[in-house]
């Protein structure tokens, strides 16, 4: 799927939310004898179809009529929703949920048991406050991401996501999360940010400064707590900081794998110039850290702005012996061989 409604599209698919043991309709088990309950193993069924049970299939309810639980009368022949439930909790039910789904699986499928007409049309994006779709080839955050009108944390790592349109965000999102994209410019999520995240996560993507850092301020996201930003390619320390201490709310901090923390001042300089942090690159900063680093942020110019580095090479294994051909006559007539390489290192 190229966009997030075409992954979650298929989501739903994965799921099965119309079929057996979930869904409108009717559905008669011949259990061989053996009772539905708690605990019991359960034989694999024979299913077979028969007309719209009345009490599952009230898909056409006055909009402020209570959905039909487990309290009510099911007529012969019927299933309980109660015993439909029991198919997916039951971990002997072919029907069972795997230990490690997440809590949306749960969630959608005893929905889609309990009361499935909440889940025609919109009512499914009614039900979603967490959406994690975790590397699926997403390239496109679209706009119908706004049908999720309760979401409240959208979780895209992994995926091939460079522009993140702030306009196709639910303003209801308390955390973004879109760590290992490929995200290199901050303009189109800044235009109209949700106004209360508390989370940006924007780890292991492209974003390089100095252009980046005034998209970091109070302007923007007034609510931010914690903010990932690691293993980009920010070189502009003094102008980053510069913006973070404008986020009053600000307590956790990442920024390693940047080239601005090769700096040497680099964590004494942001744990006195932002006092409200409480975690920087995932290492807690007690007070006697404070303490030690007091008044460095009132000394930038001992940020320093460039880094020498020195490689040595110890050795070369599967060259030619360049002393081999040393052993050549001068004016010899033998062919002369020229051997160049190249070597580049990444930072």
């Amino acid at each position: 799927p190229s966009s997030v409604s075409a992954a979650f599209q298929e989501y739903l698919r994965h799921l099965g939310l119309q079929e057996f043991p979930c869904g409108l309709g009717s559905w008669v088990g011949i259990w061989e004898g053996t009772a539905v309950g708690r605990g019991t193993r359960l034989p694999l069924p024979l299913l077979s179809p028969c007309p719209q049970n009345k009490s599952r299939s009230n898909a056409h309810r006055s909009p402020g009529a209570e959905p039909a639980g487990l309290e009510e009368a099911v007529p012969p022949g019927e299933e309980s929703p109660e015993a439909l439930l029991e198919l997916l909790r039951d971990r002997h039910s072919p029907w069972a949920l795997s230990p490690d789904c997440s809590p949306l699986d749960r969630l959608l499928r005893e929905v889609a048991v309990l009361a499935p007409e909440l889940l025609h049309g919109s009512g499914v994006f009614q039900a979603v406050r967490s959406l994690r779709i975790l590397d699926r080839g997403v390239e496109e955050v679209d706009e119908g991401l706004l049908r999720f009108q309760q979401l409240e944390e959208l979780v895209l790592i992994g995926n091939h996501i460079s522009r993140v349109p702030s306009g196709h965000l639910p303003r209801t999102l308390r955390v973004l999360e879109l760590c290992c994209n490929a995200v290199c410019d901050l303009q189109d999520l800044c235009a109209q940010p949700p106004p209360e995240l508390q989370h940006l996560g924007l780890g292991y993507n492209r974003l390089c400064g100095p252009s980046q850092e005034k998209h970091l301020t109070l302007d923007f996201w007034p609510n931010l707590v914690s903010l990932d930003l690691s293993f980009n390619s920010l070189t502009d320390l003094l102008g980053l900081v510069s913006q973070l201490t404008t986020l009053q709310n600000l307590r956790i901090l990442v920024l390693q794998g940047n080239p601005l923390a090769l700096t040497p001042t680099y964590r004494g300089f942001l744990v006195d110039s932002l006092p409200k942090l409480s975690l920087l690159d995932d290492i807690y900063i007690w007070p006697e850290e404070r303490q030690h680093f007091c008044g460095l942020a009132r000394q930038p110019e001992l940020i320093m702005s460039g880094a020498r580095v020195v490689v040595s090479i110890g050795e070369m294994k599967g060259l030619p012996n360049p002393e081999a051909f040393q052993q050549l006559e001068v004016g010899s007539e033998g062919p002369v061989i020229t051997y160049s390489y190249c070597v580049t290192y990444e930072f």
